[in-house]
């Protein structure tokens, strides 16, 4: 992940830009490798850089070769091969950077640019000649994007990857909407993503095709391997890091075959690259890659270490294995809200483990992780989704839940990582693994007759009978119950949350919320708890950029999966 911070048409650019540049300091955690800034008639563009693709020569803000376009990008562009290979001669290409296309793309398609883009990005893009800026996000939000303005300088609209870059000056700011592009010549934020399951009463009855899963959840995990440094994957242990974990390890043993190969053969020189794949979904240019490296974390004995250990040793990645005590998570949670910008408890709960564990990950030298967020949404695996009470408020939920992950589980994937510049990778939202997951009837994905959560997923991995196809999986991982993953990381951690803030909000303060949170009111002391921390570090114009979760249907307002009845250690039988 890098780190954007934009103004466009500021009255004072110049006098601005020692601010600027220090406002875009409060995110080099985002980009520690390197910094830059344009200003061109009255808008000004600052980058801090987390290299990944094109080390060598895509330090930004880029520049066209008429210097008449600039952009900012945080994101990876995972198709931009094949759209350098699309635009040919009519484009001269300046470095190896995968976000340059958007420059060349811009010239022809202008603002339907983002539209044919795969990948995850948040950019900004100025046009000189015309003094317009454009803005855009990635379709579900893999990275975080705000969008501001100021009282002060009414003419002004800020941009940044995160809200602690925009409330010293904006005293007006929204989270950028995901698959949307903003144009600065009309003032107008339009939808560019349309894809054929965002209408949530259009129930889709597409029977499953459990090949066709399989084919394109590999394919998203080969796009996201597209890197010039070292990588890994996450590992919970659960069944989506782990289906990561071994597509991961059986991409990376293939390009290794393939790189070694081709090696001998003379076709390329040892030192290229993997850095994308090819309009034939291969490998365009290969390196024989390290081993894979995984990485899980828990409390010591934590249901999740145990089963990250099993997966790790039947896949043969390198495995470290970290524990944090309680003390330590409770120490990092101020921090943890700092960088999430958010005082959602479920959020919170799982981020602070995820912030330790990238850390460490920072530590060990890789900048780029795979994870396993969005198969939940999808398929409607979190447990409460067994009291949903038809199929067709089974997928609005999904739905609902996919638009709402830029304020979700994309943020805490996004901002966990990048907290100590790692770079968190998403396959589960691919854009072609959506349009097939999302047009399975949902009666297929329904908790019922005997049928776990996520039953088609587990099922399109389970090879029992395709002798000649090696396991993904072995069968008690594959088949796993849910464990939501502030639950897998060791039950006291939420335990110890719980009697915490028990002891830091008394009764009379639940009962009396501030009234500056109007209708926003916390529902129990943890939530009171993080309100207030999130208040002693952002102003108020911040909050409104926050949603607080809860499932639904159920009488519970707490997000833990062990407060769902179906869960095997519910909390009354939790030790």
């Amino acid at each position: 992940m890098c780190g954007i911070f934009a103004c466009h048409k500021h009255p004072k650019v110049h006098e601005f830009k020692p601010q600027a540049l220090q406002l875009a300091k409060a995110i080099r955690h985002r980009g520690p490798d390197w910094s830059g800034n344009i200003i061109a008639n009255d808008t000004i563009l600052v980058h801090e850089r987390l290299s990944i693709v094109g080390i060598d020569s895509g330090a930004q803000p880029l520049v066209n070769k008429e210097g008449t376009l600039f952009l900012a990008v945080n994101g990876e562009i995972y198709n931009h091969r094949i759209l350098r290979k699309q635009l040919g001669d009519k484009a001269e290409f300046l470095t190896h950077s995968d976000c340059e296309v958007i420059l060349h793309l811009y010239k022809e398609h202008d603002i339907n640019t983002p539209k044919l883009l795969d990948g995850m990005f948040s950019f900004v893009l100025y046009d000189k000649e015309n003094d317009r800026t454009i803005a855009a996000r990635d379709p579900i939000g893999v990275t975080t994007f705000y969008q501001g303005w100021s009282s002060e300088n009414p003419s002004a609209v800020y941009f940044a990857s995160e809200l602690k870059c925009l409330h010293p000056v904006c005293d007006k700011i929204i989270s950028f909407p995901p698959g949307h592009v903003y144009d600065s010549a009309t003032g107008k934020t339009t939808r560019y993503h349309d894809p054929t399951w965002w209408e949530p009463t259009r129930v889709p009855s597409n029977p499953v095709d459990y090949k066709l899963i399989r084919n394109t959840l590999e394919k998203a995990v080969r796009k996201r391997l597209m890197a010039e440094v070292p990588y890994g994957v996450l590992l919970s242990g659960g069944l989506d890091s782990s289906l990561i974990a071994s597509i991961a390890a059986r991409e990376t043993a293939r390009a290794k075959a393939m790189g070694k190969l081709a090696v001998e053969n003379g076709q390329i020189a040892p030192q290229h690259k993997l850095v994308g794949i090819d309009e034939n979904d291969d490998y365009s240019t290969i390196t024989a890659l390290p081993e894979l490296h995984s990485f899980s974390i828990g409390l010591v004995g934590s249901p999740d270490t145990i089963a990250a250990k099993k997966v790790a040793d039947y896949l043969g990645t390198v495995h470290h294995e970290f524990n944090f005590t309680l003390e330590e998570g409770l120490d990092a949670l101020r921090d943890v809200i700092y960088h999430l910008e958010t005082y959602d408890v479920t959020t919170i709960r799982a981020s602070t483990p995820m912030y330790l564990l990238s850390r460490k990950i920072k530590a060990q030298g890789v900048k780029m992780v795979l994870s396993g967020e969005g198969s939940d949404e999808v398929y409607g695996g979190y447990l409460y989704f067994v009291n949903a009470p038809n199929k067709e408020e089974f997928h609005a939920e999904t739905v609902g839940r996919i638009k709402n992950l830029h304020l979700a589980d994309c943020l805490r994937a996004n901002k966990s990582t990048s907290a100590w510049g790692v770079e968190a990778r998403v396959p589960f939202l691919d854009k072609e693994f959506l349009e097939v997951s999302m047009n399975i009837d949902p009666a297929e994905k329904e908790i019922k007759n005997g049928r776990m959560e996520k039953y088609i997923l587990r099922q399109a991995f389970d090879t029992t009978n395709e002798p000649d196809v090696e396991p993904y999986l072995p069968a008690e991982i594959l088949w796993r119950q849910k464990e939501q993953f502030s639950d897998g990381v060791g039950y006291g951690w939420i335990d110890i949350l719980k009697d915490t803030a028990a002891k830091m909000v008394t009764d009379e303060q639940l009962a009396n919320p501030k009234p500056e949170w109007g209708t926003d009111i916390p529902d129990s002391k943890e939530a009171y708890w993080y309100r207030c921390m999130f208040d002693e570090q952002f102003p108020a114009q911040c909050a409104s950029t926050v949603m607080r979760w809860t499932p639904k249907w159920s009488n519970q307002t707490d997000p833990s999966g062990r407060a769902i009845a179906t869960h095997v250690a519910k909390y009354e039988s939790a030790v």
